[in-house]
């Protein structure tokens, strides 16, 4: 521990073992769920309307009666970032929303 002379001329600790910034986890959370849901192969539009890409993930992103293919990426985007924030967030950082899998996640 080291002491540092505040502007008032009193001493303030500042401890040398502060807790690690959250920031390069949530930051490498967010990088990850960047490149696992990025949107491969090419745009397919069927004969019934319906137009479809691939993500990374494995999941087909399509249009549908209200919604646009573009705006079914933004969400799953959207998603993504949410989830993988959500895994690497500090414990007891206040929410929005709950986070899944906590206590009262799935609670109406």
């Amino acid at each position: 521990m080291h002491d540092h002379e505040g502007h008032d001329g009193t001493t303030d600790p500042v401890s040398d073992d502060l807790p690690v910034p959250v920031s390069a986890p949530m930051r490498h959370a967010k990088v990850r769920a960047f490149t696992d849901h990025t949107t491969v192969g090419q745009v397919v539009v069927d004969d019934d309307g319906a137009v479809t890409i691939g993500c990374a993930c494995g999941m087909t992103l399509t249009n549908g009666p209200g919604w646009s293919l573009d705006e079914h990426i933004r969400l799953h985007r959207a998603e993504a970032r949410y989830l993988a924030l959500s895994a690497v967030a500090p414990e007891g950082i206040p929410r929005l929303t709950p986070h899944p899998g906590s206590p009262g996640a799935g609670a109406s």
